[in-house]
């Protein structure tokens, strides 16, 4: 018979959040904002006259710069748009848009009517995204007018923000990777709407602030994630803006090592598969000015990628960033993007090393081999999703009480380690 197996979380000494157990086993922080709205609001006018987003090679060479003030208004009338068109609190509201700045204001924009944004990566085949589309009983669409109308007019209306969720509402709806994110990996299935709170978010915004340990001076923040996924949305792009930094984006590939020197980045964010394509564009760079580089992986690629590729684009990005501290963070959907993390100190690590918990994120396996550390990934923590959209028998099928079944198998050693499984 399957066995549960718990492994209480040891205390990191990169991440020092405090957290509380509740009543259901879950730790949680007990001092967040009520909700995503307020946390930002309070960003946006402690940093008013800041960098809030900057684009660089957009679809016809344009380039933005919003400061938080200009990001927050026109979010804001986007919202007060959304608003004349009748959507309101709880409406769902699809952002499919290439990425860009025009992509952060309208996701903001949705959030700030009241509506819940759902994430639709806008290179999806029509046939999937009406899928998702569909799937989620979408109320709006913002698409900027098409693909061939970047740059198209959004809603516009009066500024409005609702400012009266709370913690357990559900504030974004997001699709499961891998069907959904065919370039970033392999498919795994239908695409399944996964449900994300305000705790939920504001707890990964938290985890993410606190492991990397994020600086409030104004970090520059080139974010090579899809932001139509939990881990360029959730993990990159909400915490840069919780400490006051400047998200960059930069579609055109063959700008990026120009845009790394000219935009001053000290933190860049990409997968494993991202960075080994960006490799020859960024031969012969040695950018100093780079204090952090961040590779993102999630549950789909852990059984795809080779260990041993991740290991060569990671002395390859040695050689670029030399002055930079890399961290993986590996994630689900699920768990909001985030649950493992690992800091390389420049010392060789085992390939098969994912990392260790972060945050709230505690771990268990599940299996006849639990006891000897071996079988299923189990997350549990104030990051994880607490259902499925409408799909109450995947609900069911992926979660034993608080945990949540990743469906990884692994090894955890004496220390807390998490392995990918022999």
């Amino acid at each position: 018979m399957p066995q549960l197996v718990e492994y209480p979380q040891t205390r990191n000494p990169w991440c020092t959040n405090p957290l509380a157990r509740g009543a259901d086993g879950v730790l949680r922080y007990g001092n967040l904002n009520p909700a995503l709205t307020e946390l930002l609001d309070v960003q946006v006018h402690a940093f008013s006259q800041r960098e809030a987003v900057v684009e660089i090679g957009g679809a016809d060479g344009h380039e933005t710069r919003l400061t938080y003030r200009q990001l927050w208004h026109s979010a804001s009338r986007i919202a007060g748009g959304l608003q004349e068109h009748g959507i309101g609190y709880g409406d769902r509201v699809a952002v499919r848009m290439p990425v860009g700045a025009r992509w952060v204001q309208a996701f903001l924009g949705a959030l700030l009517s009241g509506a819940v944004p759902v994430l639709v990566p806008d290179r999806l085949p029509d046939a999937l995204a009406a899928q998702l589309l569909s799937d989620s009983a979408a109320d709006f669409i913002l698409d900027g007018g098409g693909a061939e109308a970047h740059y198209a007019d959004l809603p516009d209306g009066a500024a409005f923000i609702d400012d009266g969720a709370s913690l357990s509402e559900l504030a974004l709806l997001c699709y499961t990777s891998g069907t959904v994110c065919p370039e970033d990996a392999p498919a795994h299935g239908d695409p399944k709407g996964v449900e994300l709170t305000n705790e939920n978010l504001l707890s990964a915004v938290r985890s993410m602030v606190g492991a990397l340990d994020l600086p409030t001076d104004g970090m520059r923040n080139l974010v090579l994630l899809p932001l139509a996924h939990a881990s360029g949305c959730v993990d990159q792009m909400l915490p840069t803006f919780a400490v006051g930094g400047t998200v960059v984006l930069s579609p055109d590939p063959s700008l990026i090592a120009e845009t790394i020197v000219a935009e001053r980045i000290d933190t860049v964010c990409a997968t494993p598969r991202i960075f080994a394509g960006l490799l020859p564009d960024l031969a012969g760079l040695h950018a100093e000015g780079v204090r952090q580089v961040c590779s993102a992986g999630h549950r789909a690629e852990l059984a795809a990628t080779d260990p041993g590729t991740c290991a060569v684009v990671a002395d390859a990005l040695r050689e670029v960033f030399p002055l930079a501290r890399q961290w993986s963070v590996w994630g689900a959907t699920e768990t909001s993007g985030i649950g493992l993390a690992l800091t390389d100190s420049g010392e060789p690590h085992c390939r098969d090393l994912l990392g260790l918990p972060f945050g709230g994120t505690e771990l268990a396996l599940w299996g006849p081999r639990a006891e000897s550390g071996h079988g299923e990934l189990l997350c549990r923590g104030p990051n994880i999703t607490p259902r499925y959209w409408n799909d109450p028998q995947t609900t069911e099928s992926r979660f034993t009480g608080s945990w949540f079944h990743t469906g990884n198998q692994v090894d955890i050693d004496a220390a807390g380690l998490v392995h990918r499984a022999e």
